[in-house]
């Protein structure tokens, strides 16, 4: 079983940026963002496969980086140019092959985001 462990939430106002990072107790295939905010269904963010592919919503392109570091089997996710539409609760989730095929088999408990106006 894999463990994952979110950090770097926090409270911003718009405009600002947050960098949120996810580390891993083990490896994994593909890793990927969420986010969910209240009333709302759960969102696609960003995700990485360890071979360097990434893949982002149009939500958030151009503000939003995912960004990996395969060694301490962590990820990141820099967002810039931050709206209040944003917030969210920020989860990190795991995959041992392709998501697409398989879903995600771990989640982290999540990183509240709060960005204010």
């Amino acid at each position: 079983q894999v463990r994952l462990v979110e950090s770097g939430g926090g409270s911003v106002q718009a405009g600002g940026s947050l960098r949120l990072s996810c580390s891993a107790s083990g490896r994994t295939v593909t890793m990927g963002w969420f986010r969910q905010a209240p009333g709302k269904e759960r969102e696609f963010v960003a995700s990485i496969v360890w071979n360097g592919s990434t893949n982002i919503a149009d939500s958030v392109k151009g503000r939003f980086t995912i960004s990996g570091d395969n060694a301490k089997l962590t990820v990141y996710l820099q967002m810039n140019s931050l709206v209040p539409e944003d917030t969210s609760v920020y989860y990190c989730a795991a995959a041992l092959g392709s998501p697409t095929a398989t879903g995600y088999h771990y989640w982290g408990q999540g990183t509240q985001v709060t960005v204010s106006s």
